[in-house]
């Protein structure tokens, strides 16, 4: 991909006529919504002019409502919502892009149980910087617009000079949909079941706490939980953790399964393709993905390779999308039932 073509300004000077310092000849390519009627102003046309700089006015309760305002109204919009992806990780945020992308008419929520999302993405192995993917994960690299290091066709992998690149790229596109609200900071204690009328269980949502208070619900009194409803679940929450393999867990501890497979030790070439491969729906109304499910099947850990939790996400919208329809028509039936 061709780099962004650097647009040419006469450089700005300070309030003295001395040179002002260079800035990032960046294109305006943004459109930023202003309902002021006078022109917004420019980086460039700030520079060198600090002498007299001023912010525009403000009372301290103006930037607490503008922040309450927009949280609640999201938390009151995505009560219920179409697609729940538990975890904001490689796999969880490549399901999000791919999701909004395929159906702006999904409401989906992200539910990341930490401060940042990316999960263990910001990084390589070993805390290297580099990512490595193996083809043909490159596909999703130059779908996000990722720049890689290829050494060829006869390479079979490529290389992102920086995991924080890949990260921040994916999660930046995913959250300019408009039909995505991520929920960080925030844990999934349970799920929503109801009858699936055969004697089991579907999965028809999630049960949500601030991560500190579920933290402490050892050392505190009663602290109960809030809930998103929604007919799709999509859990990538990594392997077993503090947070990690909850899904899988709660089935285990529902009984829908009967044990944590276990994850095996570490084989690139077996874990990678069935990781990628068995990204499916478990349980009706939860899809599990990325390393998840070595904790489901016992699949062997794959280390810091990176391309099969990007097609984890892929193939995760993919199964949510052949079954989103019925599943909605089924919440839909239990709305009617409760009296909605």
């Amino acid at each position: 991909m061709s780099p962004p073509v650097a647009m040419h300004f006469q450089e700005p000077t300070t309030d003295n006529g001395v040179p002002a310092a260079k800035l990032a000849h960046l294109p305006h390519a943004t459109s930023v919504p202003v309902k002021a009627s006078a022109q917004p102003q420019t980086v460039e046309e700030m520079a060198g002019k600090w002498s007299s700089f001023k912010f525009a006015p403000i009372r301290e309760s103006q930037v607490s409502r503008a922040m309450t305002r927009r949280y609640f109204a999201d938390l009151d919009n995505y009560a219920e919502s179409d697609i729940v992806i538990v975890g904001a990780g490689s796999c969880g945020l490549s399901a999000a892009y791919c999701l909004a992308k395929a159906r702006p008419d999904l409401k989906i929520a992200i539910v990341e149980a930490g401060v940042a999302p990316g999960g263990g993405a910001w990084l390589g192995g070993q805390l290297f910087s580099a990512m490595v993917m193996r083809k043909p994960a490159d596909a999703f690299l130059r779908e996000v617009g990722v720049p890689y290091e290829d050494d060829g066709p006869s390479s079979n992998f490529v290389v992102v000079k920086h995991a924080a690149l890949f990260t921040s790229t994916v999660l930046s596109k995913v959250l300019q949909f408009s039909n995505v609200k991520l929920f960080n900071a925030t844990a999934v204690e349970d799920l929503i079941t109801r009858p699936d009328g055969q004697g089991g269980i579907r999965i028809a949502g999630v049960v949500t706490n601030w991560t500190l208070v579920s933290m402490h619900h050892d050392d505190q009194s009663c602290m109960d939980p809030n809930t998103i409803n929604a007919p799709i679940i999509i859990s990538t929450t990594g392997h077993d953790g503090p947070f990690g393999a909850f899904c899988a867990k709660r089935l285990v501890s529902m009984g829908s399964l009967q044990a944590l497979g276990g994850m095996r030790g570490l084989d690139m070439n077996r874990a990678e393709d069935a990781i990628v491969i068995r990204t499916r729906e478990v349980a009706p109304g939860l899809i599990i993905g990325g390393m998840e499910l070595s904790e489901v099947d016992g699949a062997n850990r794959m280390g810091p390779t990176f391309g099969a939790m990007a097609l984890s996400g892929v193939k995760a919208a993919e199964e949510a999308l052949k079954v989103i329809d019925e599943r909605k028509a089924a919440c839909a039936k239990d709305m009617e039932a409760e009296g909605y």
